[in-house]
């Protein structure tokens, strides 16, 4: 299932961090890691990526697979170099209290599913 960030954001009641003119994204699928070379190697193009990671390499790392944003659990606070990388790389990222585990079930009763599931 297909659906726009900004449907996510607001299901999820997610606080928008960086890229608030971008949540017109669709999004494909869904990935979940904290493992920066695991995104690498199997996110795809238009996921949005669930992680408990809040440093400066999330944004080139969800810019170089095109992920459509990126959603930052648990209340972790980003710095603000991050969050400025972000808006100039036109990564949106998201916010929320909750796991990831939490996230994840919302996600997939939204429709949103990983990448083998999409087949």
């Amino acid at each position: 299932m297909k659906m726009k960030l900004t449907d996510i954001v607001t299901n999820l009641d997610l606080e928008i961090k960086a890229g608030h003119d971008l949540l017109d994204r669709e999004v494909t699928g869904g990935f979940v890691s904290d493992i920066l070379s695991s995104v690498l190697t199997h996110a795809e193009s238009g996921n949005i990526w669930v992680t408990y990671q809040r440093h400066l390499n999330i944004v080139p790392i969800a810019g170089a697979k095109e992920i459509s944003g990126i959603i930052v659990v648990s209340g972790r606070q980003l710095d603000k170099e991050t969050l400025e990388k972000a808006d100039e790389e036109q990564i949106p990222i998201l916010g929320t209290s909750m796991d990831a585990f939490q996230v994840v079930g919302k996600l997939y009763r939204m429709g949103i599913r990983g990448s083998d599931e999409n087949v």
